[in-house]
């Protein structure tokens, strides 16, 4: 092919007005300092089954202002509240659910599967929460919710509905209950960049798992729109979360069950931990900065 076919070439090489490096952004909507944020993962898991609404019930019950759920979708485009990508492990069923429809969920059991102390079943029967019923529970409540959107692996057309029907009903939240703010996180940056054009403003968060934050996580969050990064405490350093916060942005670590950690993170920087043990780690958010907490997760 030739040249004149090929069409001009882009220009190269320096432009006159570019800038001498690449100065850090800091982030347009900052997290301030002092912020210490406790978030009952998956509700109040140690105490009752994960992602149900006894489980968000009894993360209010024990002091929690902020709990954090994890959602996916089935097959009729209804938004479920699970971890996993199958039912196995947390329900009396087995297989994926991206076939089932919202008429099968009344008949799933979510709760059988968890221990009391003394080996009862007191949740038997606890069923398998749509994310209308659990933010239900965060506006009775008054908490505030960060929604994870799980790396749908049902295609395309799945995760658009998903990010999609998460969008719309966060804009119910804020209508009937303005006090509960709302953070989307997310491991899969497609699915956050969606929810940033579907829903302009909405606080948005980077997760990675251990020893995952290298040293692009400026590049992709700044490209994001992001206002936090959600690191796993395994391989995180004071030195990067100091790093972090110098431009803003929020860090909120996954996951911390023992109270000593958490200080310890809290005195690096930090501005949240997620814990499965919300019942111990109370009064470390020091009965809540709630201007701080809105700069984290209001539109």
């Amino acid at each position: 092919m030739s040249s004149a076919a090929a069409g001009p070439r882009p220009p190269t090489g320096p432009r006159p007005d570019a800038p001498a490096g690449w100065a850090p952004a800091p982030c347009p909507h900052p997290t301030p300092p002092g912020t210490r944020i406790v978030f009952a993962h998956r509700g109040a898991r140690a105490l009752a089954p994960e992602n149900t609404q006894a489980a968000l019930r009894a993360a209010a019950r024990a002091g929690a202002r902020w709990v954090e759920i994890d959602v996916d979708v089935i097959g009729d485009g209804t938004v479920i509240v699970i971890h996993d990508s199958r039912l196995d492990r947390t329900t009396d069923r087995t297989g994926p659910y991206y076939r089932l429809r919202a008429a099968d969920l009344p008949g799933i059991d979510a709760g059988s599967w968890f221990r009391a102390g003394d080996g009862s079943r007191p949740f038997a029967g606890e069923r398998l929460p749509t994310l209308a019923e659990a933010l239900d529970v965060v506006a009775e409540t008054a908490m505030s919710v960060n929604v994870e959107l799980k790396s749908c692996q049902a295609g395309a057309a799945a995760c658009r509905r998903l990010v999609d029907d998460v969008a719309a009903q966060l804009d119910a939240l804020a209508e009937r209950a303005p006090a509960s703010q709302a953070l989307v996180s997310s491991f899969n940056p497609l699915l956050l960049d969606r929810m940033g054009r579907r829903r302009p403003g909405t606080a948005l968060a980077l997760l990675t798992g251990p020893g995952a934050l290298g040293d692009d996580w400026r590049s992709r969050v700044e490209m994001l729109g992001a206002r936090a990064v959600h690191p796993a405490q395994a391989g995180l350093s004071r030195d990067r979360v100091e790093e972090i916060r110098a431009l803003g942005y929020g860090v909120n670590v996954w996951t911390v069950n023992t109270r000593e950690r958490a200080v310890e993170l809290f005195d690096w920087g930090a501005t949240g931990v997620f814990t499965d043990r919300v019942h111990e780690l109370g009064g470390l958010d020091g009965g809540g900065d709630r201007a701080a907490e809105t700069t984290a997760g209001k539109r």
